[in-house]
């Protein structure tokens, strides 16, 4: 973030778990950024499969990402690029290693303390796009800032904003049932992004979109992480998509390359 728009700014001091941490200062919107890197150390899990063998999928990755920075990691099928992004997001334990965020890390920390977190740092856009049935596209996009307990008008006029800007303006008030795969899949970036995340964890966010939207999404997420100083970890199939990240990461064999 230019320095020249942090001169103005007496930074708050957040706390997790009761320890003060560092934060950037205010974006333009009045976001609070964390100054936080992405540290992954020696990380390691297996899985039992059917016949009762442990399968290694992951054998020592490490790797580190800094604010501002769009990191693709491509692999196989069954490689374990989803594995090592739910590992980052704490939705699963490692079997060894360490991941930190900025001021938190992850591989100690409490369940209610990661849960925290994750809701107001990291944004997450699976290959699934988990979106809730019972609601239309703007309010599935701004239910985030609604937990975070910002008012009902404010938090759908950003969601309607957010949806435009992927060309799904005429499509706020649809039920997400009632939306192609690919639209659903964009509602899902507009979802992961509503909250400026300061880590969006992105699992094949364009298996169900065609080229162009393909390319819109990579952009805009590449775009995000630039603008926002915020890191995104970016998990295709699409050598394309992967080109438009600051980075490549290769895994293969449980090790990246």
């Amino acid at each position: 973030m230019p320095t020249s728009r942090m001169s103005k700014v007496q930074p708050l001091k957040p706390q997790i778990d009761g320890r003060t941490i560092g934060v950037q200062g205010r974006d333009t919107d009045g976001h609070w950024r964390l100054d936080f890197r992405l540290s992954v150390t020696d990380l390691r899990k297996s899985f039992l499969d059917r016949a009762g063998e442990r399968l290694e999928v992951l054998r020592g990755v490490s790797f580190g990402a800094d604010a501002g920075e769009a990191v693709a990691i491509m692999g196989a099928s069954g490689a374990g690029k989803s594995t090592l992004q739910h590992l980052v997001a704490g939705l699963e334990e490692p079997d060894h290693g360490r991941i930190a965020l900025g001021p938190l890390e992850i591989t100690s920390a409490s369940p209610a303390t990661l849960a925290k977190f994750r809701s107001n740092h990291i944004g997450l856009v699976f290959q699934f796009h988990h979106l809730l049935s019972d609601l239309n596209a703007a309010e599935n996009v701004a239910l985030p800032l609604m937990i975070a307990r910002k008012g009902r008008r404010e938090a759908m006029t950003q969601a309607i904003q957010s949806l435009g800007n992927l060309a799904l303006g005429s499509r706020v008030a649809q039920p997400v049932g009632q939306l192609s795969g690919g639209e659903q899949q964009r509602v899902a970036v507009c979802r992961a992004l509503i909250t400026q995340p300061s880590l969006v964890i992105a699992d094949e966010p364009t298996g169900n979109l065609d080229a162009s939207f393909a390319g819109e999404i990579g952009e805009t997420l590449v775009a995000y992480a630039r603008s926002r100083g915020a890191i995104v970890l970016l998990a295709t199939h699409n050598e394309r998509l992967a080109q438009l990240c600051d980075r490549i990461l290769v895994l293969k064999d449980g090790r990246l390359h």
